[in-house]
């Protein structure tokens, strides 16, 4: 029996079959969000239908046709607990042609629906499928976005979301990113009364766009890293604090801000340097004395395979949505446990991008932190999904329910939005 799956139509007939695919945009809550359901015909289990929850986020429409125009014609009517079966024969279809962009995040929201699937007719969640539990709960850092991030602003002209450009955000409530750059010390201490003990700034945000990544000046520099020298005044070392690059700098300059940064002892440096080059990645690692995370842009299993073996970084970190979902999330996170290097989940977008990286990180000891937005928490998950995250001292515990932990709220896949799509067995 071939590993990467059969050469017929269809996979193993021994499980239920997959029905229809349905695939949504969000636009009013989300922009850049692709909600993703799997129908089976394996009835109900705990009076629920058995229906297999995803996403994946960035040019969602390009997402939707690769699972509708390509991959519904291997998933209708296979076996829906052929999880590994499908995944090696659609990345390696994918890869044939050198598709690892729209293929790969098309793949990650299928894989993440079948690993749903399963779990619900196991009734058991899917942490414990991977092997879990290895901890209590999963410790988590807030990231800098506000209630808009990411997501959709009535007042805000109807654009594309450019990915990782920064937003300079509002004052007001949970506009944290907004508050990072003007009242951080503020901010340091409302987060550890919410009882989180890390925060991610993304203090460089203006410096790129005012002049761009090549270069950064000493005046934009200390703007950077006022933010930093306040919460240490604020709040001392009650605070881990981290800092986002969003990967806009050369190496130069990223060298040039590790320096500035070492007096605040940060628990990483995240993409200053752009990822194009791995060599590079590996020599600002070197040169900037300071730990570097790197980095949810690498995306292949392969290009962590080599930073990891260059020693290009002290933290790796994986976002379950882009790489091939919480199958190859798995694979990657123990093979940075083979170097020893703790593993970070990246989450700034939607609610199953946090259910899956909280799944893995239930299962796999080297993860050490799994992101989170607490304004996508508190103003955006709500209009999502039917389940509320709570985060209590810092932590998230792990999801009870059968499968990746929630549900979308069934309403948003209405035929009558201009994004939905369904693939049906007939």
């Amino acid at each position: 029996m071939p590993s990467s799956g059969p050469t017929q139509d269809h996979a193993y007939e021994t499980g239920p079959r997959i029905t229809a695919v349905e695939t949504v945009v969000p636009a009013d809550v989300m922009r850049g969000l692709l909600a993703v359901r799997i129908h089976t015909d394996a009835g109900t289990v705990d009076g629920e239908p058995v229906i297999g929850h995803g996403e994946t986020y960035y040019i969602p429409e390009a997402a939707a046709a690769v699972i509708h125009d390509w991959m519904s014609h291997r998933l209708l009517g296979a076996d829906a607990t052929a999880i590994e079966s499908h995944w090696r024969f659609l990345y390696e279809r994918a890869t044939a042609f050198g598709g690892t962009g729209a293929e790969l995040r098309a793949l990650s929201a299928v894989d993440l629906a079948l690993w749903d699937i399963l779990g619900q007719l196991t009734r058991q969640p899917v942490w414990k499928l991977l092997g879990g539990p290895v901890r209590e709960a999963v410790p988590v850092y807030n990231s800098s976005g506000g209630p808009h991030y990411g997501g959709s602003d009535p007042n805000a002209p109807s654009r594309p979301s450019w990915p990782g450009h920064g937003d300079p955000g509002k004052p007001g409530p949970l506009e944290d990113n907004w508050a990072c750059m003007n009242t951080p010390g503020d901010l340091a201490e409302e987060l550890l009364e919410a009882g989180y003990t890390a925060m991610k700034l993304w203090s460089l945000d203006p410096a790129y766009r005012n002049s761009g990544g090549q270069r950064i000046s000493n005046q934009d520099l200390e703007k950077a890293i006022a933010p930093f020298r306040e919460i240490r005044e604020r709040v001392g070392d009650r605070m881990d604090v981290m800092l986002d690059g969003h990967g806009f700098f050369s190496l130069t300059a990223g060298l040039k801000i590790a320096k500035a940064m070492r007096e605040f002892q940060p628990l990483w440096m995240e993409d200053i340097v752009r990822p194009d080059s791995l060599q590079t990645l590996a020599q600002f690692r070197r040169e900037s004395d300071v730990p570097v995370a790197i980095s949810e842009m690498l995306i292949l299993r392969d290009h962590y395979r080599q930073i990891l073996e260059q020693h290009g970084a002290d933290y790796i970190m994986i976002d379950p949505t882009w790489v091939g979902g919480i199958s190859e999330t798995r694979r990657i996170a123990e093979l940075a446990q083979i170097y020893n290097v703790p593993v970070l989940m990246h989450d700034c977008t939607g609610p199953f991008t946090l259910f899956s990286g909280l799944n893995v990180a239930m299962a796999v000891p080297g993860v050490t932190y799994q992101e989170s937005v607490r304004a996508h928490i508190a103003t955006i998950y709500p209009r999502l999904i039917d389940s509320e995250v709570v985060v209590a001292n810092g932590m998230i515990a792990p999801p009870k329910r059968p499968g990746i932990g929630t549900r979308w709220l069934p309403e948003l896949f209405d035929e009558s939005r201009n994004s939905y799509r369904i693939s049906r067995l007939d």
